[in-house]
C-alpha cells in the first residue's frame, strides 16, 4: 500500500500546492508603491515553498546547448543511438567536432535520473565524444516488457559497449559501478572485441565491507525479506506501468534526505531568506539544485532487491561469487583495459576503499595500466560534480583515457 498511501496524500497535496504557487506568482507582480515591502516578499517566499513542496517524476532536461572547444563554442544536441524498453543510449552530439575518445558514461539506475549527472557529461563534453545510459521510469514501463533484474542491467551495458564499437571507454558512476566492472570483465573473457579501452569507476561499492557506512550498515541490518515488505510498491493503475512492482523514488529520496536532514531543512530556511530579501541569484541556485534532486524515478522491485542482496548483503564481486545468468564472473580475466578508480575523501555513501577494492580484484592488469585517486574535500557527489570535480578529478580521468585511446 505504500505507492498508494502516497499517490493519496500526492492527490490532496496538489490543489494547496498550485494555489500557493498562484499566490506566490501574484505576490511576486511589482505594485507601486508596496512592491518592496519585507511582509509581501516573506508571505510570496512562503508560499513558493509550500508550491515548492513536492516531487516529480519527469526527467529534467540536460539542458546542455553549447560547449566550448579550443576556444569556440559547439552547438550540442541530444540524439538516441539505441533503446530498450528500459533504457534509452543518449548521445550528446557536437556541432563540428573533430574525432574525440568515444566514452559511455554509465548513470546510476538508484531513484535519481541521468541528468543528475549532467555537470559530469558536461566537463566530458570538451574533450570526449559522450554517450549516457538514459534510465526510464519504471512506473512508465508496461508489464509487458517483463521483469529488469540486475543480470539485464548488466546486459544494457554489454549491449552499449557493442553498439558503440571498438575503441570505447566507459565510467560507471556509483552504484552502476559493480555491473560495469562484471560487464567488463565478461567481455574480457569472451575476447569481445568490444570491450573498452579504459575503465573508470567512480565512488562505487564493489566491497562494502570497507569502512562500512550508514547505508551499508542499514543494507545488512535487515533481511531481504523485510525490504520486499517495507519498501516495495505497486504502480497505481493510472501509470502505463500499472501493477509492476517497483521500489519507488520517493522512498530512495527520502531515505538520502533523512541521512542529512539538518543540511536540507537549513537549505529551506536559507531559500526563505533570500527569496524575503530578493536575493534572487541564491535563491536561483537553491532551487536549481532541489528541481533535479526532488526529480526521482521508480526502480524494477526485482533489479533493486538483487542489487541489496548481492552488491551488499552477500558481497558477491569481492567475495568471488558473483554470477551473471548462472556463469561466474571473473576480474582476473581483464587484461587489456586500463582502470581508473576515484573516491571523496567525505563520502559518507560509498566510504573510502571500497571502490579502490577494484584495483585488488582486478589483478589481470599489469601494474601501469592501474590508478586510483582520492580526492580530499569532497563528498559522494563531489566526486561527480562541482569544482574539486572539474579541476582535480577530471584532468587525471582525461589523461587516463587519453594514454589509453
Amino acid at each position: 500500500m505504500i505507492y498508494h498511501n502516497f499517490q493519496a496524500f500526492s492527490d490532496i497535496a496538489r490543489p494547496v500546492r498550485a494555489i500557493a504557487g498562484l499566490a506566490a506568482a501574484a505576490l511576486a507582480q511589482p505594485v507601486p508603491g508596496v512592491s518592496r515591502h519585507a511582509f509581501l516578499r516573506a508571505a510570496a517566499a512562503l508560499c513558493e515553498l509550500i508550491a515548492r513542496a513536492g516531487i516529480s517524476h519527469r526527467r529534467p532536461a540536460f539542458g546542455i546547448d553549447a560547449v566550448t572547444i579550443g576556444g569556440r563554442e559547439a552547438a550540442v544536441s541530444e540524439t538516441a543511438v539505441h533503446q530498450t524498453p528500459f533504457c534509452t543510449l543518449l548521445r550528446l552530439a557536437k556541432e563540428r567536432a573533430g574525432p574525440q575518445p568515444r566514452v559511455l558514461l554509465v548513470a546510476p539506475m538508484s531513484g535519481h535520473f541521468a541528468t543528475l549527472l549532467r555537470s559530469t557529461a558536461q566537463v566530458l563534453l570538451a574533450d570526449h565524444d559522450v554517450y549516457i545510459t538514459d534510465w526510464h521510469n519504471a512506473r512508465d514501463i508496461g508489464l509487458q516488457h517483463g521483469p529488469f533484474e540486475f543480470d539485464d542491467f548488466i546486459d544494457h551495458v554489454i549491449t552499449f559497449l557493442q553498439v558503440l564499437g571498438p575503441g570505447t571507454h566507459v565510467i560507471g558512476v556509483c552504484q552502476p559501478c559493480v555491473a560495469v566492472l562484471a560487464a567488463v570483465a565478461i567481455m574480457a573473457e569472451d575476447a569481445d572485441p568490444a570491450q573498452p579501452r579504459s575503465m573508470t569507476l567512480m565512488a562505487g561499492p564493489i566491497d562494502t565491507r570497507v569502512n562500512p557506512t550508514e547505508v551499508n550498515r542499514l543494507a545488512t541490518s535487515r533481511s531481504i525479506g523485510w525490504f520486499e515488505r517495507k519498501l516495495i510498491g505497486i504502480v497505481p493503475l493510472r501509470y502505463p506501468g500499472a501493477l509492476r512492482r517497483v521500489y519507488p523514488g520517493f522512498v530512495q529520496l527520502a531515505a538520502f534526505m533523512s541521512m542529512n536532514l539538518q543540511r536540507h531543512v537549513k537549505a529551506q530556511v536559507d531559500l526563505f531568506c533570500h527569496l524575503a530579501n530578493g536575493e534572487e541569484a541564491q535563491a536561483a541556485a537553491i532551487r536549481a539544485f532541489y528541481d533535479e534532486y526532488c526529480a526521482v524515478m521508480d526502480l524494477p522491485a526485482e533489479f533493486y532487491l538483487q542489487t541489496v542482496r548481492t552488491v551488499f548483503q552477500e558481497h558477491a564481486l569481492p567475495l568471488g561469487k558473483f554470477e551473471w545468468h548462472g556463469r561466474r564472473v571473473d576480474p582476473r580475466a581483464i587484461r587489456r583495459t586500463a582502470l581508473f578508480t576515484v573516491e571523496g575523501e567525505r563520502d559518507d555513501i560509498c566510504a573510502v576503499g571500497q571502490t579502490l577494492a577494484a584495483q585488488e580484484l582486478c589483478s589481470g592488469l599489469r601494474p601501469y595500466m592501474k590508478r586510483h585517486h582520492v580526492q580530499t574535500g569532497v563528498g559522494h557527489y563531489g566526486v561527480f560534480s562541482g569544482r574539486r570535480w572539474s579541476n582535480y578529478i577530471y584532468p587525471i580521468l582525461r589523461n587516463t583515457i587519453y594514454a589509453s585511446d
